[in-house]
């Protein structure tokens, strides 16, 4: 990939297209997702949600991981669309962590925002064959328009995820500043992307 598009988010790959009643039962696991967490979301109680029994669930999707992939794909698609704005709405920052920094924002942003979504789209094995092709690529492209260089994106996705979870599962010492941490971090990869330009 070279140099940044004229509209971020334009080829934008579109998620797997669904029937009216599929996209009606990807919409109740969604919300059964958000509310009660990803151990929660079973065909069973899918089917309780829709007031139907378990089986019809599967002349719409052959499993549990397909409603995820679903699931997945609306989720990377989101993230995907609120990145791509970040970089246009938001490069100039007055921080001067430029694109970097409005990345980080929006990224954090939006997992905070879907945190049950967030972490069934970025932990265990991603079921890439189930995906719509080059989705997952978008998505993250991104943090490779902010940062320049494949693995100087690589690193900064990790940071920002590794930051997101941390901050989810409570898991920084009491009286953190977490906005400053971000900040930090935000700095830090402007300057190195500072240095490579």
């Amino acid at each position: 990939m070279s140099g940044q598009p004229e509209r971020p988010w334009s080829g934008r790959p579109e998620p797997s297209p669904l029937t009216p009643r599929a996209a009606q039962i990807a919409a109740a696991a969604r919300e059964l997702l958000e509310e009660e967490g990803h151990e929660a979301l079973t065909m069973r109680a899918l089917a309780d949600r829709l007031g139907i029994r378990a089986p019809s669930l599967y002349k719409h999707f052959p499993d549990k991981a397909a409603v995820e992939a679903v699931l997945i794909e609306r989720g990377l698609a989101e993230i995907g669309a609120i990145l791509h704005a970040a970089l246009e709405e938001h490069a100039g920052a007055e921080d001067g962590t430029g694109a970097i920094g409005a990345v980080l924002r929006a990224y954090r942003a939006a997992a905070l925002d879907r945190p049950n979504l967030y972490r069934l789209a970025t932990s265990g094995e991603m079921p890439r064959a189930r995906l719509a092709p080059g989705l997952e690529e978008w998505s993250g492209t991104p943090f490779f328009l902010a940062a320049g260089e494949p693995y100087l994106a690589q690193a900064l996705w990790s940071f920002a995820h590794g930051m997101v979870i941390l901050e989810l599962d409570g898991r920084f010492p009491e009286g953190s500043d977490l906005e400053r941490t971000w900040a930090e971090g935000a700095r830090a990869f402007a300057a190195r992307r500072a240095r490579e330009v």
